[in-house]
């Protein structure tokens, strides 16, 4: 084998220009695949990024009133399921599940005072001690919740900066009293979500969707939310998975566990409405999103993989001239006692590594061209580990497939004619 890949270089190199000619079809086909996957994955990765965020795997578990989420900022009917401590714990125990947080969120509506500064637009929240880390949010100056802030029902607040900067104004919002509903609040941090967390906002439409988390948030602890909105209210919820595959797996287990409690006469017997938690079920946006977008690439994928087939017949003829420039040589050998499986794998290794060496010098192009296209379109790109490597190794098969009858021809000279051909 090694005796034939050494003939092969060597009968390469001697017919530089020829074989260049020869792979360029191969050179083409592949580098023109490799740039169009590296696209494909790169818009799937930038559709995944846009609407969850780069790899937070967050889950949203809302209560829905009939089809609706429900929002008491609406005054929707029915009574509200509470959330049991058990429950809790369940969800926190699923094995997908690797944190979660239960809160309180209501709109601003006027209820968040600095002296005589109101802020509307964001959300007040009434969260719990894993609520910062489920969410990916870092304390940038002062200090987060403890467990003595909801063991003694301390007002205390938490700002993040879109809130700091509008109520606040070049100020230090730390040790500064806010007024939640009627009550004074003492804020104690402010706080700053990762980025990894934050959706892209590239258009108005995107805005709406996320504007609430743009216009800032106010958080107090859970325990401190019925004396400023005096009454019980529904908790929804935010899971963290444990990878962005499980996270539909993670939101729907989560949600099955929150929902095994609510009475089956939940709702209004007029509006025949009924309560349910649902998972916001991203991946499954994301995913048809990647369809739509990878079932157009693919049509150009078959395009491509025309220019191989061109190739492949390159191959095929180069070979089969050069079975016929080297008759005498196959004569001599199988007068020495060359045997036809000797022939054939020669000329088929030789195949092989001319295809080969096209596929790399096609990949090395491909991820080259893909750049290329990135920075002068915009359009992201991600280069594909196992598409590199099923394009060399598919170069290689077309050298085999392609090779094989001028293999099979040049074993089955009969040897006293090739010794007698001009």
């Amino acid at each position: 084998m090694i005796e034939n890949i050494r003939l092969s270089f060597q009968g390469i190199w001697s017919h530089k220009m020829r074989s260049f000619l020869t792979m360029l079809g191969i050179i083409i086909g592949i580098a023109s695949i490799i740039a169009i996957v590296s696209t494909i994955k790169g818009t799937s990765e930038q559709i995944k990024e846009d609407l969850i965020g780069s790899g937070n795997n967050t889950v949203n578990i809302s209560l829905y009133y009939g089809d609706s989420t429900y929002d008491m900022d609406y005054g929707m009917g029915g009574t509200p399921p509470l959330l049991t401590a058990e429950q809790k714990e369940e969800v926190l125990d699923l094995d997908s599940v690797e944190n979660a947080t239960f809160f309180y969120g209501r709109s601003y509506s006027g209820s968040v005072y600095y002296q005589n500064t109101s802020f509307n637009g964001g959300k007040i929240y009434g969260i719990d001690l894993n609520f910062l880390d489920t969410c990916g949010y870092r304390v940038q100056s002062g200090r987060g919740f403890v467990q003595k802030d909801y063991d003694d029902f301390h007002k205390v607040a938490l700002v993040d900066r879109s809130a700091a900067e509008t109520l606040f104004p070049g100020e230090d919002p730390v040790g500064k009293i806010v007024e939640v509903g009627s009550e004074p609040f003492t804020v104690v941090g402010v706080v700053q979500q990762n980025e990894d967390y934050l959706p892209n906002i590239e258009n108005i439409s995107q805005f709406f969707d996320y504007y609430q988390t743009v216009m800032g948030s106010v958080m107090i602890p859970s325990r401190c939310w019925p004396m400023v909105f005096q009454f019980d209210e529904p908790e929804n919820a935010i899971i963290r998975a444990n990878s962005t595959d499980n996270m539909s797996t993670a939101g729907n287990a989560a949600a099955k566990v929150m929902n095994q409690y609510l009475s089956s006469d939940s709702g209004t017997e007029e509006s025949g409405n009924k309560f349910e938690y649902r998972a916001d079920d991203v991946m499954e946006r994301v995913k048809n999103l990647q369809k739509l977008s990878e079932s157009t690439n693919q049509q150009l994928i078959w395009i491509a993989s025309i220019s191989l087939l061109v190739g492949g017949i390159g191959v095929m003829n180069i070979m089969l001239v050069s079975v016929t420039e080297r008759t005498k040589e196959i004569g001599l050998k199988k007068a020495i006692g060359a045997r036809k499986k000797t022939i054939l794998f020669q000329f088929l290794t030789e195949a092989a590594v001319l295809t080969s060496i096209g596929g790399l010098i096609g990949v090395a192009l491909g991820i080259g061209l893909s750049k290329v296209v990135s920075r002068l379109s915009g359009s992201p790109t991600a280069i594909s580990i196992p598409a590199i490597i099923g394009s060399v190794l598919f170069s290689m098969l077309i050298g085999v497939i392609f090779g094989l009858l001028p293999s099979v021809k040049a074993s089955n000279l009969n040897p006293i004619d090739a010794l007698r051909s001009e």
